[in-house]
């Protein structure tokens, strides 16, 4: 055997009745008594010829270095609040506001408390006639010198006696000269200045109430009450884990933590307007497990459940906690303005700010390469989060706006005048015209794709749009962004929801790579309401309060609900707040900014102007409509041309496959499934039809009767000519 094979028997652990085992060949005869501690882990190593099994060596290297890796991590020189703009602005906005607010409060009180302070004012001249008068003949060391008289200690008597006498004397001086300067002064300022001597006496008489107040009822009262929120503190994080009814976690809490890799990784510290604490759970624990306990959680924080916020750590690994606690719930927090609402432009190929965390921490979105998903029950600030991102949209002065508000309140109509596409309705009209937009964007797609492929590849070498493809104007490469609210509505509409359910599915899946992207808001996020096609491919999610774990996880992805991301957690009074899925590893609580219908329009005219600026207003900003005013087409009649009288049943798929040869820019895409939705508003229904494959076998599929088509465009013509 050579020497590159020849290994060391492993030595066994220092304990006399402690044996090694193989425990891949054989197992011990009997039990092993209890050991200590761990038994050291050991792993085969290649064995001699001569023997039958390998021999063990340890796992654990002694050249490794004891105790392992030491990470440093430095603390910040500057508290958290004065480096962190959230927390800064939070400090000094309170500040300020108290001070603000005490002054109002106690300005408007002022006569009322001088009123008061008059009529204590001679309860206080009395108090301080008294008062001076014992400090005068030396009241204070009364007591002491009975003291002594009662102890009979003469010589100690006498000292005190001439310290009284000289007190007394000199007291008696100053309180004699004070009063002949005091009325001479008075007197002084009646003659020279009666306005002074009113406002000097004014003041006397306002200390003199105050000081003739008791202590028990003053006067000035706070004008802010404080509330005494309790300081986050390790016993009381370990208190309220332990209440959540995690098994291991409380067993590792009663054990100490240490024991099962529980522990806090640094000092709990305020963090922006609240308390912030890092710990590592034990072993097998997740911050997932904490999540859903968030309300028991709280109420052993002693906490609204808004305020309490536990999350992972992306930056390290699955078990870290970061247990965030506000000081007020997210919802009555004051959050920051709205960077963009007074100034600025915006790139959709960056991230943009649209909201803030639980810190109050600005919080961004990159719209572009995106499909975009936003659902919730009604009321809970959907519409207002869909605005925002057309107004996000409109501040890019490249991109090219399609507004369409399917609720019919006009939700959108601040965007009006930068939409090169827009409509607020949910008549067949407005459908229409929602449809014929549609294909615009369908058309606008495949040109865009034949653009991209003709490209060299040192221009676009990724094949899809990038900021200087779309700052070149002449290649039409510019980002386009399409907002559908409640989305249901056109896509269960009978006539043309399944032809708007096909386009919006091929633009959600080609359209990001093409600048394309697609916003769909809806509040009953089901399968009917929002296709699976378009919400298998969106990439961002937002999800409002919902009431159920199926709507939770229509918008936020499958198991979402399982893991944590719950937004049935939050609050009827939450509006605005929601869980955002797709912009970084893990979903997030974020609040969006808001900006109300008047805040729109002044950041929509700034919009306009700069579109003006770059040659940039088309559509329906400038009073455009659509091409066509009705569909170009007539399906019925088209299947007649593709299916020859000679031939009484088709196949579906086939009829498909005609029509696109037929009418390439109509029909392009259609499938089996296509033909038969676009087929059931004129009452033509799919059946098992027999034919032949193109192998030449014989099977059954979904097709329709050709004398169907006649009869649907009999009865058609009769309504038309009868109405």
């Amino acid at each position: 055997m050579s020497d590159t094979h020849v290994t060391e028997q492993a030595e066994a652990p220092e304990r006399p009745d402690a044996e090694v085992f193989d425990i891949t060949t054989k197992r011990p005869t009997t039990p092993a008594p209890e050991p200590a501690e761990a038994p050291v882990p050991a792993v085969p190593v290649e064995a001699d010829d001569e023997e039958e099994s390998p021999r063990l060596r340890p796992v654990d290297s002694p050249a490794l270095p004891d105790p392992g890796i030491t990470t440093f991590k430095r603390r910040p020189i500057l508290p958290s609040w004065l480096t962190s703009k959230p927390g800064f602005v939070s400090t000094t906005q309170r500040a300020a506001s108290n001070a603000f607010y005490a002054t109002a409060f106690h300005g408007i009180r002022t006569p009322w408390y001088a009123l008061q302070l008059g009529l204590r004012a001679p309860q206080g001249a009395a108090r301080l006639v008294k008062e001076t008068n014992r400090w005068m003949w030396d009241a204070e060391a009364a007591p002491l010198r009975a003291y002594e008289v009662y102890k009979e200690n003469t010589a100690e008597y006498l000292k005190l006696s001439r310290q009284r006498d000289r007190r007394v004397r000199l007291r008696s001086f100053v309180t004699l000269v004070s009063i002949v300067f005091g009325a001479g002064l008075a007197l002084a300022l009646y003659v020279m200045a009666p306005a002074l001597l009113v406002v000097l006496g004014s003041t006397a008489v306002l200390v003199a109430g105050y000081w003739g107040s008791p202590q028990d009822q003053p006067v000035i009262g706070p004008a802010v009450l404080k509330t005494e929120l309790q300081k986050l503190t390790g016993p009381i994080v370990l208190r309220a884990l332990d209440n959540i009814g995690n098994v291991k976690l409380s067993a590792a809490i009663k054990k100490g933590g240490d024991m099962n890799g529980m522990r806090f990784t640094s000092e709990i510290t305020r963090d922006g307007p609240g308390y912030r604490a890092d710990l590592d759970l034990p072993w097998g624990v997740t911050p997932e497990d904490i999540m859903e306990a968030r309300k028991p959680l709280a109420s052993g924080l002693r906490r609204k459940v808004g305020c309490v916020w536990p999350s992972s750590d992306p930056t390290e690994h699955e078990g870290r906690l970061i247990l965030w606690v506000g000081d007020k719930p997210m919802n009555e927090t004051t959050k920051p303005a709205w960077p963009l609402l007074k100034s600025g432009q915006v790139d959709l190929f960056k991230p943009v700010v649209f909201g803030n965390d639980q810190r109050m921490g600005d919080v961004a979105v990159t719209l572009m390469f995106a499909s975009v998903i936003v659902g919730s029950i009604p009321r809970m600030g959907k519409t207002f989060l869909m605005r925002l991102f057309l107004l996000i949209a409109a501040l890019d002065p490249r991109a090219e706006l399609y507004a369409f508000d399917f609720k019919g309140t006009g939700d959108f109509g601040a965007l009006e005048p930068v939409c090169h596409r827009y409509r607020a309705g949910d008549e067949d009209e407005d459908i229409l015209y929602v449809l014929e937009s549609l294909r615009e964007l369908r058309t606008e797609l495949r040109r865009r794709a034949k653009v991209i492929k003709s490209l060299p590849r040192s221009r676009c070498p990724e094949s899809k749009v990038t900021p200087a493809l779309a700052n070149d104007k002449t290649l039409g490469l510019h980002p386009i962004v399409a907002g559908f609210d409640e989305c249901q509505v056109p896509f269960e509409h009978d006539k043309y929801g399944p032809e708007i359910e096909e386009i919006c599915t091929d633009l959600g899946k080609r359209g990001p790579a093409l600048g394309m992207t697609m916003l769909f808001g809806t509040q009953r996020p089901d399968a009917k309401s929002l296709p699976t096609g378009i919400s298998a491919n969106a990439v961002l999610r937002f999800c409002l309060k919902v009431m159920g774990q199926p709507a939770n996880d229509m918008v936020l992805g499958t198991s979402m609900y399982k893991a944590g991301y719950r937004a049935t957690m939050f609050s009827r009074t939450d509006r605005g707040i929601c869980w955002m899925a797709g912009e970084g590893d893990d979903p997030r609580i974020v609040a969006s900014a808001f900006v109300d219908a008047v805040g729109a329009e002044k950041v929509v005219a700034r919009a306009r102007k700069m579109r003006e600026e770059y040659g940039n207003l088309t559509g329906h900003a400038i009073g455009q409509q659509p091409e066509n005013g009705e569909a170009s087409f007539d399906l019925l009649a088209d299947i007649l041309k593709v299916v020859p009288a000679d031939e009484d049943k088709l196949w579906n798929e086939k009829i498909a496959a005609r029509l696109t040869a037929l009418r390439p820019e109509v029909y392009t895409g259609w499938k089996a499934e296509t033909v038969t939705s676009n087929l059931k508003p004129h009452g033509v229904t799919a059946q098992d039809v027999w034919g032949t494959s193109d192998k030449g076998k014989g099977t059954t599929r979904r097709g329709i009767a050709r004398a169907d088509i006649t009869k649907a465009i009999t009865v058609r013509d009769g309504n038309r000519s009868g109405s």
